[in-house]
């Protein structure tokens, strides 16, 4: 829908409303989602797109033509590559297809890995700043 146009987008409510309102829903759902992982985690745009930040990135998301794509880190989609066998991924992306409700149980076990391995980064860090 917007490949093409250059739009900077302001934040994730301005995103999310340039979609048709069954778009908007899943995006919607999706947000609240990560929301209730990741309560701590701010909302930003990153690479166009709605992003959740906690000790660094945390997840993307967007919206497209044909598919929701979901971009939980390299990481993120190595740990559950076997739940994903029926999407396409890619090594930092997961596309669901639009046509079909998302797996939002699946995508909550990934947010919370996500928010956990960030976590656990920011802790080492910590660690290893006071040696």
């Amino acid at each position: 829908m917007m490949e093409g146009n250059k739009i900077k987008f302001k934040s994730i409510d301005e995103y999310i409303g340039l979609y048709p309102s069954e778009v908007q829903d899943i995006l919607t759902t999706l947000r609240k989602v990560i929301k209730e992982l990741a309560p701590e985690a701010t909302e930003k745009i990153s690479y166009q797109m709605p992003t959740f930040a906690m000790h660094g990135n945390l997840v993307h998301f967007a919206a497209f033509k044909k598919h929701i794509g979901f971009y939980p880190a390299a990481s993120g989609v190595a740990a559950f590559i076997d739940e994903l066998v029926e999407y396409k991924t890619s090594k930092g992306a997961i596309q669901f297809s639009i046509d079909k409700p998302l797996p939002y149980e699946l995508i909550k076990e990934i947010v919370q890995f996500r928010v956990d391995e960030n976590r656990k980064r920011a802790e080492d860090k910590l660690k290893n700043k006071k040696k």
